[in-house]
Parts: C-alpha cells; structure tokens; sequence
C-alpha cells in the first residue's frame, strides 16, 4: 500500500499540506478534492518523486508501476495509434530486444522474448489502443494521423490513452475529463470503474466522482483528511463533522470567556494569583479549533437584463455548417426568455457549430434565421479566455467596460469571483486556467447578457466555483444554451435537452441517466457494425506465430483444463454415491423406529456427499468460466477485432 506518515510540503513560502497521515490499500479508488492551488498537483508531484518534503516520509511498494498522463506532448510525424502504443516502454523495450534477438539468431532467446511479449499484451496491443481511442472521440481515420495534425485538447486526449494504455499498479490522473466531452467522459467512467488498480484522481465533476470513487483525500484548512465513499458520502460526512466542529468552537470560546474572565477579576489580588496564573497556562495550551467557515469563497449572480425581448431567436428550415460542408439540416429552435436547453450529442455530432451559429460567429448556410432587436449575447467557450489581455488586470478588464463605476464597486464584484485584494490587481499572464476561466466568466456576467451560450463552462473550475456557477445560473432570466461534460450542471439548470446527432437536432425525451444508455448503445452498434462489415480487416498475424501462440495458450490454460477434469471426476463420484444413498432411501423399512440410528446415518452421508458434489460443481464452473474468458480473449487476440470493454 501507499503511506504518508506526517508529510507536509510548501510552494514557495506559503504551506500547502500540514503534517498529515493517509494509507491508501491496492485497488482503492480514490478522488483527491480541494480548492484549486491547494496541493492536489503537488501531491502528485511528490508520488513521481518530483517534490522533495518538509517533513514526514511516505513509502510506496518498488515493484508497483506507476503511470500518470504527461502533460506535454512531443511534436511528433508518428500516427496517433502508433504514439499511444510507444506509451508502453516496456513493450517497446521487448519488441527492440526481439528484434536484436532475431538478427543475432538467438533461438533461445526469441523464443523467451516471445513469451515476455505474449504476457506484455503485444499480440492485441493494437486492438487495445484503437478501442481506447475510439471511446476517447477519434474516429478511425484519426488513427493514422500523425500527432502534429491534432490540437492541444486532442493531444491531451492522447496523453489519457497512453496512461490508460500502459498496464500499472497505480494511475495518476490529473482532471481527466477537462478536454473531454459528455459521450468520451461516459466512455471513461466506465472504463475506470472495471480499472483493477489504484486509481488516484483529481477532478472537479461531482458526478464523474460519485460513478468511481470509493474514498475522498480532501484538502481542507492545509490538512489532507480522509472519507470513506463517494462524494455525496463525502458531503453528509463533512457536513457532520463541521457541525460537530462547530459546537466543539462554541464550547471552547464560552470555557475561554469563563477563564478569561477569572484572569481578570483576580490576577491583582495576591490571594488568587496562583489559580489566576494556573487559569492562564490552561488557556496557552487549550487547543484552538478553527471556526467553521460555511461560507464559499465566490458568490455571485448574474444581473437582470436591460432587455429581454421575445423571442429571442428564431430558426426554421435552418441548414448549419462551413461553405459547402454542411453539419446540420433543418434545425427548428426557438428561443425565448426562460429557455434553459442542455446540448447532448457524441463528439464532432455538431454542438459547437450549432453555439457558434448562435453566437454569430457563422451565418448560417440557408433557412430562416432571425434574432430580434435588443438581443445581447453572452458568450464563453475556451477560446474566450485566450482572448483575455494578458498584461492587463482583473480590475482593469472591468474598467475597460464601465468607466464610470468606481474602483470600489469593481473590487467589491470581483471579489465574489474570487479576486480579492492584490489579485484583482495581478496581471493575468501568469495565472492558472481556473482563474483565467473565472475572469472570463466574470466579464460575462458583467454585460447583463440576455442570452448565455456556454460551451464547456467548467473547464478549470473547482468544486466550490462550479457551485457558484450553478446557483447563479438558477436565477438567470434570460435564455440559455449549454454544452456542457459535467452532468451535475447539466441536470441542475437545463429543463430541456436537444440531441445532435446524425445531421440532425431534435428534443431528447429523457434524462441523463437515459443519454448515457444511449450513448452505450450507439457504441456497441457501431462495433457489431464494424465486426459484421464485409471490409473489416483480416487477421494481420501469420500460421506459424498463430501456430507458436496456440501452444503458449495451451501451457498456460493447463491448470485451468487439470482443474476442470479434477472436478468432473469428483462430481461423477459424488454423484455415482448419492444414488447408491437414494436407493437405500427408498426402503420402507429404513424408517421403521428400529432402524432410526441407521435413517440417521444414511441422510449425513447423503448431506456430506451433496457437499462434496456441490462444491466440486462450483470449482468446475469457475475454472470452466475462466477458461471460456481466455480463449474469447485468445481468439480476440488472433482476429485482432476491437473488442467491447
């Protein structure tokens, strides 16, 4: 397991983590939480031994593996599916060693390389990479692709798969669904809750939380503390201790008051000045408890608009895209004051095509599109926060937009954004991308918008800001479109969904829960689809290395077949005795009063030997079920198709 005994760290001169304690067991699940800049990261950083401690120590098994996400990825010619195999170095290393092997002509050797290779997943490593892929959003042709041809977030997307690709002990992921969408973030969800590993994860998506997480490592007051379930266990049980931490405050400043008291009524008289001065060192080394601060650090709300205009936009007959290459057709939408509509649809379906339309970024290709005077548009997606002017501040991007509020009533308001005292006045350059995405945000909600468009508004957020968020979109009285992975966000605010999917936009008539099953469904109708396709890829591997595998796969299901013939014979002989037993059992006389001793004997024998049958039973059925999972896997191996996870 992992130990941290009394480790505290720092970043620079401020103390991230306060000695504290945490034991993390194999095959633990755990969600790392906490206000951005709290020391999640670093608490990576010092698991990849990359951080060196203030004190305390922490141990972590040799033999485990480790493997995170790398945060930068190479300009690379390699093919995508290439660059997430080379992930894997060990197998890389293998592959280098055979291929040495084989120009030294070193049988021997060849031959113990093929079977490191074998146990190394080499034979279906391709397979395995492409199913990945595939679930992460790329499509088939992207699999060629070279690296340089992908943006940043897809390259991040390709870092996941390396890290999900490699097989380890531990994996370190670090806000995993960032670059992701709903249907790629279902897609990992899935994939993690089958991950045999332990799994430590920093995310800000409540949802993505509760689906994985058995554990909470939360960084609370500089102190990691644990929790034991998902987060939803992880807010009653925090909620409990803060009340609890609350009345333990109150108790403790009404004794302080009391003794306080005491020091000051008689620490002149000389008759009581040993129980003052006793009074006073009671009161140096009571330990202090921390108020409870129940208040979050943002509160903000968005500001009536000036107008609000009915409708809003129009759209009928509406054909969506880029010059020729047209994305959508027919799209009919209305919006008006009150609309609160949630975008669904798989990766590259349309979603942000149909918020840039709505943007005015494009015009659309042909239909009726109308917008109606007094319609004041407000805007975030990603690209929003590169537009911020780096060397400016804060307060001066609000400054830039209303010169007549005073320097007082901007701080005041960007204060419940998070951007209090000198950060107002800090320059953006060097700030995180959760503060970038705050401002961002805040200059939004400063415009008085009529209609908000958000495409994947909680990029960078921390819990605490994405409830913010949440509360104050609530008491929005314009129109609202969302596109959005965070599905606690999406359930909160929308009323209605639109799903964009094959060219087309239409009502989703369900809830979350049934997205995600449709998103399922279309997944394992495209892999029965490429499966069945008459062009599907013949097995890529050769007689003789199918012929060597054939043989290894043997050897190593022999235990397995040796199990099963055990248990066989054992059935058969329990079952050949049981009979001999019943047919006793059918004699009358046996259950005359003079035979009971004998009736006794007969019916533990029978009891005994149903033991024996039925245990042999179920070791016959357990070996006969592996063996059944290791040829499908075998023969998946062999045909190379991507199988279902």
């Amino acid at each position: 397991m992992i130990k941290l005994q009394h480790i505290s760290f720092m970043r620079g001169t401020k103390t991230l983590l306060e000695p504290s304690s945490i034991d993390i067991y194999p095959g633990h699940k755990c969600a790392i939480i906490g206000a951005n800049g709290c020391g999640k990261s670093s608490l990576f950083a010092l698991l990849q031994h990359q951080l060196a401690l203030e004190t305390g120590s922490y141990y972590l098994p040799k033999e485990w593996r480790m493997v995170a996400v790398a945060q930068h990825t190479p300009d690379s010619d390699m093919p995508a599916l290439d660059y997430v195999i080379s992930g894997d170095k060990h197998l890389i290393a293998l592959q280098a060693q055979l291929s040495q092997a084989e120009t030294d002509a070193d049988g021997a050797l060849i031959g113990q390389l093929h079977a490191q290779l074998q146990d190394a997943g080499a034979y279906d490593v391709q397979a395995r990479a492409a199913t990945i892929l595939a679930g992460l959003g790329f499509m088939n042709d992207a699999l060629t692709r070279p690296v340089n041809d992908f943006s940043g977030g897809w390259r991040m997307r390709l870092n996941l798969a390396q890290a999900l690709l490699c097989p380890s002990d531990v994996l370190l992921l670090d806000e995993p669904t960032n670059h992701l969408d709903l249907d790629a973030v279902i897609w990992l969800e899935k994939w993690l809750q089958k991950y045999p590993g332990t799994l430590l994860l920093i995310s800000h998506d409540r949802a993505f939380i509760d689906a994985i997480a058995q554990h909470i490592l939360a960084f609370e007051s500089a102190q990691l503390l644990h929790y034991k379930g998902n987060y939803s266990a992880y807010q009653r049980q925090r909620a409990e201790r803060l009340r609890l931490q609350q009345l333990e405050y109150n108790k403790q400043q009404a004794k302080t008051a009391h003794l306080q008291s005491f020091i000051d009524r008689f620490k002149a008289k000389a008759s009581k000045a040993k129980q003052a001065q006793s009074r006073i060192k009671q009161l140096e080394k009571m330990q202090e408890i921390a108020p409870v601060h129940a208040h979050s650090a943002f509160t903000f709300s968005f500001f009536a608009p000036t107008k609000l205009p009915n409708p809003l936009i129009t759209m009928e007959k509406v054909k969506i895209g880029y010059g020729e290459n047209v994305i959508l057709h027919e799209v009919k939408m209305n919006l008006v004051p009150g609309s609160r509509l949630g975008l669904l649809g798989r990766n590259g379906a349309g979603k942000s095509t149909l918020i840039k339309l709505l943007a005015q970024a494009h015009p659309p290709i042909s239909g009726e599109y109308t917008t109606s005077q007094g319609l004041d548009i407000g805007y975030f997606a990603q690209h929003q926060v590169d537009t911020l002017d780096m060397h400016a501040t804060p307060l001066l991007h609000l400054q830039r937009l209303d010169r007549l509020a005073t320097e007082q009533a901007l701080r005041d308001y960007l204060g419940g954004f998070g951007f209090q005292g000198d950060e107002a006045t800090s320059v953006v350059k060097p700030m995180s991308g959760g503060e970038k995405a705050r401002l961002a945000l805040a200059i939004i909600v400063y415009q008085k918008p009529n209609l908000l468009l958000l495409d994947e508004p909680t990029n960078h957020l921390d819990l605490e800001m994405r409830d913010a968020l949440n509360f104050a979109l609530q008491d929005f009285t314009g129109a609202m479109v969302l596109v959005s992975h965070d599905r606690t966000l999406l359930a909160s605010v929308c009323e209605d969904f639109y799903l964009v999917d094959a060219g087309q936009v239409a009502v989703f008539s369900g809830d979350l829960d049934d997205y995600t099953q449709w998103v399922l469904n279309e997944t394992k109708k495209e892999r029965t689809t490429q499966t069945d396709s008459p062009d599907a890829s013949p097995p890529t591997l050769d007689r003789k290395t199918i012929k060597r595998m054939e043989a290894e796969f043997r050897q190593a299901t022999a235990g397995l077949r040796k199990t099963i013939t055990q248990a066989e014979a054992k059935m058969e002989k329990a079952q050949q005795a049981l009979q001999q037993v019943e047919t006793q059992l059918s004699d009358s006389e046996l259950y005359a009063e003079s035979n009971k001793s004998q009736l006794k004997t007969i019916l533990n024998e029978q009891a005994t030997l149903t033991i024996e049958h039925d245990s042999a039973e179920e070791r016959w059925c357990e070996a006969q079920e592996a063996l059944e999972l290791a040829e499908n896997e075998f023969t998946a191996s062999i045909q190379s198709p991507a199988g279902e996870l």
